[in-house]
Formats: structure tokens, sequence, C-alpha cells
């Protein structure tokens, strides 16, 4: 499936948040797998094709709000994988201390 269809039908039948479809009808229209569909839609967002998200589903921003509440999500996700992130490296000191490659605390 190419990027520009997905955009194109999101454009067309998907603007605005109370049109949203999820990831597994959109899967299905197009015939790839949720995960590729979200390569694809990564792809789109990478483009500044304005492709929103929320509970409902997936849409094409009607306006300037729609597209800054997906962003505030996004950042929040982005947020929560820092954390993790940190505490992960914080743990990664750990392992400095053991020899052998023992097992895990």
């Amino acid at each position: 499936m190419a990027s520009e269809q997905l955009k194109k039908h999101l454009r067309g039948n998907c603007l605005g948040r109370k049109n949203a479809a999820t990831y597994q009808e959109l899967a299905q229209i197009f015939h790839i797998s949720e995960k590729e569909l979200q390569r694809q839609v990564n792809r789109l967002r990478k483009k500044q094709v304005p492709i929103c998200g929320g509970p409902d589903g997936m849409f094409y921003a009607r306006n300037a709000g729609e597209l800054y509440g997906t962003i505030l999500n996004l950042r929040a996700m982005a947020a929560g994988l820092d954390e993790v992130i940190a505490s992960l490296e914080t743990s990664l000191e750990n392992f400095g201390e053991e020899a052998g490659g023992g097992d895990p605390p």
C-alpha cells in the first residue's frame, strides 16, 4: 500500500475526530497488518501530513485543535518512554558489579 492512498482515504473519509476509523478497520480496508499501518502513518506524519489519533481511532485533522491534541498525546508518550529509558540506564549500572553474567538479581 502506498502512503499516498492512505492519506487520500483519511482526508476523504476520516476528516475530523467524529469520522475516526480504528486501526483495525483501516488495516482491513488496505489488506495490511496494523503494524504496517502504524509504519505508514508515521511516514506520513514525518512528511507533515496532519494525521491524528485518539481513543476512537485515526483521522485527518479538521482543525488545529485536533492536531494539537494529538501532539500533546505524543509528547506524553515520549515523556513516559524517556522515564523508562532513564530507569533502565540506571539499572544498567548494577550490571558492572556482576562477573561472569550469572542470573539477574
